[in-house]
């Protein structure tokens, strides 16, 4: 079974940083894109960063130039990591993955979610 465990998250004042890393365990034959996604309170989820296989990113509008995504093929994980942090960052984050499975087959998965809360 392919699951992805995130940590990292945490409570962060504002113009401070966290970083969040998502590791993809089980039978992958090969991870495509990477990403983070987020929730907040009485919101859709929406589309932090992606990251391809090699290494080509995307970010949404409101977190270019205080977040990057970053991924070590080797460990099967991608982080995200977030500076000049802002009460408006405060949401879940979940991370997702597209993977490959040994047996040809593709499939999304998403991890369970980690908490960021930042305080004015």
């Amino acid at each position: 079974q392919v699951q992805l465990v995130e940590s990292g998250g945490g409570l962060v004042q504002a113009g401070g940083s966290l970083r969040l890393s998502c590791a993809a365990s089980g039978r992958i034959f090969s991870l495509n894109v990477m990403g983070w996604y987020r929730q907040a309170p009485g919101k859709e989820r929406e589309l932090v960063a992606t990251i391809t296989s090699g290494g080509s990113t995307k970010y949404a509008d409101s977190v270019k130039g205080r977040f990057t995504i970053s991924r070590d093929n080797a460990k099967n994980t991608v982080y995200l990591q977030m500076n000049s942090l802002k009460p408006e960052d405060t949401a879940v984050y979940y991370c997702n993955a597209e993977y490959t499975h040994y047996t040809g087959s593709s499939y999304k998965i998403w991890g369970q979610g980690t908490q960021v809360t930042v305080s004015p």
